[in-house]
């Protein structure tokens, strides 16, 4: 009897240390090292599977007792498969609760603000991390998958940072900025002065694209758009240069000639009256809203002061003042006459 109590005791104490060993395992860092690991968990991977992958790509894991720590904690059916990363003192414990939530190893591509369609394309293809889905169709099959309400895809996406796991389509990003430029420009246009000449939103953004690129300083752009305004309003031709650059495509070398100007393009607004037929580059959130919300003002022209500010005016004489002061000897249009 007595030896059957010290037996019992003895099992007591072993599976009480078992327990304080496993649990004290749990929560110690797998690694202090750097850089992270990263490992893969495969589609449809069992939690021994995922184990079993997490140390073949150099996570320093025992798999069975990471198996034993999902099983006892009710998660081992929760694990999500993806990319993923293990960042320096993650316990077992920590990492059990990275894949459960699928906190996935992020990348980021960054869109800028004025960039063409054309450009954002080069920079999502040549995103290594990213799953190249894309690549190979035209625009138009591009747009195709991304909404059926917009064939044209300049102006259509949002300029940001996009985050995401390593591996995810390159599909996901346009969907997520159009999405973004969507939400963008319904908020602007809700907010809109009710007195502004536009009949859709689509031609807000055409407007906001303009003033995207006619200037970097963000202080200007109101009083920008207030310009172009004024202009729709009373029948004159925008002439805006970022325009007619656009409508000269490959053909542009850095300078417009004269000859530039006369050429007609659907995008020349020195030969055409309005705005051209899409947007000319990627808006960001100010020039949306500089766009919605124009400044009040009676100028007509803008001539550059070549040092990244405008002098405006609100007649012709004014505006050829500024011109002779500021573009006396300039080699290629810069002024709004």
């Amino acid at each position: 009897m007595a030896l059957i109590k010290k037996l019992i005791v003895t099992g007591v104490i072993v599976s009480v240390a078992a327990v304080g060993g496993f649990s004290w395992w749990a929560k110690q860092p797998l690694t202090t090292a750097e850089p992270p690991i990263e490992f893969t968990i495969a589609p449809g991977s069992s939690v021994g599977a995922a184990a079993q992958q997490m140390a073949k790509a150099g996570v320093p894991l025992n798999p069975t007792l990471f198996q034993v720590l999902a099983r006892v904690t009710g998660q081992s059916a929760r694990i999500k498969a993806g990319s993923y990363e293990l960042k320096p003192n993650t316990s077992p414990r920590g990492l059990l609760t990275q894949l459960v939530r699928g906190e996935f190893a992020q990348e980021a591509v960054t869109i800028i603000e004025g960039w063409t369609f054309r450009q954002m394309r080069e920079a999502i293809r040549t995103t290594k991390t990213l799953r190249q889905e894309t690549a190979k169709l035209t625009d138009a099959e591009l747009m195709s998958k991304v909404t059926l309400e917009y064939k044209e895809p300049e102006g259509m996406f949002f300029p940001d940072t996009y985050l995401f796991a390593k591996g995810a389509s390159d599909l996901q990003i346009y969907k997520q900025a159009h999405q973004m430029m969507l939400d963008r420009l319904k908020a602007a246009w809700e907010k809109r002065d009710p007195n502004l000449p536009y009949k859709t939103p689509y031609e807000a953004l055409i407007m906001a694209s303009i003033v995207e690129k006619e200037t970097g300083q963000k202080s200007e752009r109101a009083m920008i758009a207030g310009v172009f305004v004024n202009r729709l309003r009373v029948g004159m031709m925008l002439q805006t240069d970022p325009s007619v650059i656009y409508g000269m495509g490959e053909r542009y070398e850095g300078k417009i000639a004269k000859k530039d100007l006369q050429t007609d393009t659907p995008y020349n607004t020195y030969t055409r009256y309005g705005l051209p037929p899409t947007p000319i580059a990627l808006p960001g959130v100010q020039s949306l809203a500089a766009a919605l919300a124009p400044a009040k003002t009676d100028a007509l022209y803008f001539v550059s002061r070549n040092d990244g500010t405008s002098q405006f005016s609100e007649n012709l004489n004014d505006h050829n003042r500024a011109v002779n002061q500021y573009q006396r000897g300039a080699t290629s249009t810069t002024s709004k006459p």
